[in-house]
């Protein structure tokens, strides 16, 4: 079954993508002519998403304005001007917009190209990968060799059954979190008012054993500079039929 309810964190300012920041919020930053967030909203649809909800704080006028054009998923505006909420206190809020049950979480600048064709996208496999009964979050990760503009930090060590845990030198199987995540959104029930960071149930989970990793099929891209997006526009021309 897919999973219908998804939440984007879009709310960062971009600080390190300035100055195209100072006019533009960083979701709405183009490689190869369309909006980094698109990219995402895409997956989504093109995985059976029909609701996202996407909180917005740097130029929220610009975002919502951008947001209204689109049919599907539809769009819901977890508002953020006021004060940003960080990772986790940014998901709290805005899964509050979304029935309770299984959702979809991205990160708005986060996300690849290139999946086999023919066979089922990285989140549907996310989504039927996601067991609740065993697993409290199921993080989609990429090897460092798949990935566009990384910093070359290793997150995660992914254990043979699925486990994941925080990587330390020398682990095998190291890997990055690719910014999706399949989980229930009953599990920030106790989440805080206030911001907070998100790394915080990842940490829960590895405690009781229950984060659990699926490795990305295609090339993952991460834009994080002005110079990144030259390289980023380089895999999405090389990725495109006849590229």
């Amino acid at each position: 079954m897919p999973i219908t309810n998804a939440m984007v964190l879009a709310a960062g300012l971009g600080t390190r993508l300035r100055p195209i920041t100072n006019t533009l919020p960083k979701p709405l930053v183009p490689i190869a002519g369309k909006a980094m967030i698109d990219y995402v909203l895409d997956l989504l649809a093109a995985a059976g998403v029909t609701t996202a909800a996407v909180n917005v704080h740097h130029f929220a006028d610009q975002m919502e304005a951008h947001l209204s054009r689109r049919a599907l998923p539809r769009i819901l505006i977890s508002d953020e001007r006021d004060a940003l909420m960080n990772s986790g206190g940014g998901l709290a809020k805005g899964l509050k917009l979304l029935d309770d049950g299984p959702v979809l979480v991205m990160n708005a600048d986060l996300f690849w190209i290139g999946e086999k064709a023919g066979g089922p996208g990285n989140l549907r496999r996310l989504a039927e990968f996601y067991d609740p009964e065993h697993m409290d979050m199921a993080l989609l990760c990429v090897r460092i060799e798949d990935t566009t503009g990384h910093n070359g930090k290793k997150d995660f060590s992914l254990a043979t059954d699925g486990r994941l845990r925080r990587y330390d030198e020398g682990m095998e199987r190291p890997v990055v979190y690719a910014g999706a995540i399949a989980m229930d959104s009953r599990l920030l029930a106790d989440a805080p008012e206030e911001a907070f960071n998100l790394n915080i149930y990842f940490d829960r989970a590895i405690a009781k054993e229950r984060l659990f990793g699926l490795m990305l099929d295609g090339q993952w891209m991460t834009v994080g500079t002005p110079e990144a997006i030259a390289d980023a526009e380089a895999i999405v021309r090389r990725f495109e039929p006849g590229g």
